[in-house]
């Protein structure tokens, strides 16, 4: 059996702001918009598509390097669209990838690019079928 991932968070004020931690890394702040919070951090959300886009980055950039190809940087623009009613999760999210390569084409990134929703990536994993994610991709040679 796999180890826990650990986190801890406490709070930093007396609304909603707290810090937190994993491993002995620097902490991040979390905080609400006003007037529940003072929006001096990320929120609950931002953090989400953050560990989404990284999530899925990472395990792209990974197999295309296992496919011997050239990545020599990847970003990724994640937009996130709010249900209306509570909770107010994320109805859909759009993930836009630039991979500078100057060897991978466009059936390599998409082959990664499948292999990082069905197999690699565990964020997208625990997102698929509650959300609606599209994706679009540009390779800069």
């Amino acid at each position: 059996m796999a180890e826990p991932l650990e986190v801890t968070i406490k709070s930093a004020n007396l609304k909603v702001q707290f810090t937190g931690t994993a491993r002995s890394n620097t902490p991040i702040t979390m905080d609400y918009t006003q007037p529940l919070g003072d929006g001096q951090g990320y929120t609950s959300l931002e953090l989400l598509l953050i560990s989404f886009a990284n999530c899925a980055a990472t395990s792209i950039v990974t197999l295309l390097r296992k496919m011997r190809k050239t990545v020599t940087g990847c970003t990724v623009q994640a937009k996130g669209i709010r249900r209306e009613q509570h909770p107010t999760s994320f109805q859909t999210i759009s993930l836009d990838f630039t991979i500078a390569s100057s060897d991978a084409n466009d059936a390599d990134v998409g082959k990664a690019l499948e292999l990082s929703e069905q197999t690699y990536c565990p964020v997208w994993a625990m997102i698929k079928g509650n959300v609606e994610v599209a994706t679009t991709v540009t390779i800069i040679k």
